[in-house]
């Protein structure tokens, strides 16, 4: 069993429960956490046996350009999405942060984490 991180992927997308930050749109971080099987690729040397990084980075990608009111659900989507694309997923944790957040003083960002 091996863990594949891929942390702090930057995107620009139209999130929020108000309408004036869906128009307005905002940077996110996200950052995915997969626990899969890696006894074959770790002796092959062959990326037809990984997880393809670069296909996880397109789901997330994907996922990240339909707006949604909520991060929780935008973390669900992304691991929804993940489960999909990928078999031999054991466990996966997305974490989706919202930078300079709109809610009345100077906050860095808000976060939601979800695991599957």
């Amino acid at each position: 069993m091996g863990i594949i991180e891929i942390e702090n992927m930057e995107f620009f997308a139209h999130h929020g429960c108000y309408e004036e930050e869906r128009l307005r749109g905002n940077m996110f971080l996200v950052t995915v956490k997969i626990e899969t099987d890696m006894e074959i690729v770790s002796k092959s040397d062959n990326i037809a046996d990984a997880l393809n990084y670069q296909t996880a980075y397109n789901v997330v990608k994907q996922e990240m350009m339909i707006p949604s009111s909520l991060l929780e659900h935008v973390c669900s989507r992304i691991l929804t999405a993940l489960y999909n694309e990928f078999n031999g997923i054991e466990k996966a944790t997305v974490k989706v942060s919202k930078l300079s957040p709109g809610i009345g003083g100077k906050v860095e960002k808000t976060s939601v984490t979800q695991s599957r």
